[in-house]
């Protein structure tokens, strides 16, 4: 298999009419992998609200990954259902895969950078030179990463973003911003999953922020999340799951079709290409891109990157008209943060 550097599958691609990226944790374990790694977000959560059994199944399957355990416990809620009828210990398993993921968006807000300021002028010029590189970014992160590295960059600046969020027409003082359905044309940044800073209002899509605040973005999300209003957030452990979330949220779905829409290359930078998130994949498969590349990290003939590998591979296989050719590029080198 042949390992590109990043600026070799750039210059590969260059046929293409349109270069996408995709991101995955791995984006904002580069830049803060002392937060962002699994183990790390465990080592920072408070267990103690929630119940015993639950810590338990970490030890049991050796685990740090919230993912992992919320899809264990809503795997075996609906397994156990043929072999009782102990309705207590099915809303049990259900109430437990919930507040773990109520946990997991406690933890990240907690653990946080608490201000764009945290991050050096460096690093954002470094992920700025990234991210020029592309038409439209997708992010499967939940985190306040991507979004301030974009706030840093001036008005008339490349690269421009545009989240799709604008001042609402009914209430322009309003500390917050909306998202509408009619407000995207241009836009070319979307929250796959969701983010801290999103959330639904019930009949509209809400942002926070700083401009018509002045209050930093963690403490507004800190706040929010102290009166029991969490964000945007797909954190279900299926992929199933996940793709059911979506579907009832304008936004997510909206961003959905957004992703299954795009043409020309896809770069997928930090994602392991894991079958939680088989929804996003399929997409892939059954769209109209016609060059993959994927960063591999470390080792390529590593078991984790032979995953990756073998799961790429099938991507061109299971496409049907056989036209989706796959790169792999090496992640180091695109220098997302640093040199």
């Amino acid at each position: 298999m042949t390992l590109l550097s990043f600026q070799e599958a750039i210059l590969n691609s260059s046929s293409q009419n349109k270069r996408h990226l995709l991101l995955g944790n791995g984006f904002s374990i580069a830049c803060r992998p002392n937060i962002f790694l699994y183990g790390k977000l465990f080592e920072q959560a408070d267990f103690s609200n929630l119940s015993p059994s639950i810590t338990q199944v970490f030890k049991e399957l050796r685990t740090e990954d919230f993912e992992k355990v919320i899809s264990v416990l809503s795997d075996s809620e609906v397994a156990l259902r043929a072999y009782t009828n102990d309705e207590s210990l099915l809303a049990t398993l259900k109430n437990d895969a919930s507040s773990l993921r109520e946990l997991l968006v406690q933890t990240l807000a907690v653990s946080h950078p608490g201000w764009p300021g945290e991050l050096t002028e460096s690093e954002y010029q470094h992920c700025k030179s990234f991210l020029e590189n592309f038409n439209t970014t997708y992010t499967l992160n939940y985190d306040l990463l991507l979004y301030w590295v974009c706030m840093h960059i001036s008005e008339g600046e490349h690269p421009s973003s545009d989240d799709g969020f604008r001042k609402p027409e009914d209430n322009y003082d309003a500390s917050y911003v909306t998202w509408e359905p009619d407000n995207n044309r241009n836009q070319n940044l979307w929250f796959l999953h969701g983010a801290l800073h999103l959330y639904d209002a019930g009949y509209e899509m809400r942002k926070f922020t700083w401009s018509n605040t002045s209050i930093r973005l963690i403490d507004q999300i800190r706040s929010a999340l102290n009166k029991n209003l969490f964000p945007i957030f797909v954190s279900e452990g299926k992929s199933s799951e996940k793709l059911e979330k979506i579907r009832h949220n304008d936004y997510l779905a909206k961003a959905l079709r957004s992703f299954s829409s795009i043409s020309g290359c896809l770069f997928i930078y930090g994602h392991s290409l894991a079958g939680n998130d088989e929804h996003i994949l399929t997409k892939i498969e059954t769209g109209k891109l016609r060059q993959l590349y994927i960063g591999i990290y470390g080792d390529p003939g590593s078991p984790p990157n032979m995953q990756i590998i073998n799961r790429a591979k099938r991507m061109s296989l299971n496409r049907s008209k056989k036209n989706l050719e796959i790169f792999f590029f090496d992640a180091q080198s695109a220098n997302v943060w640093s040199s």
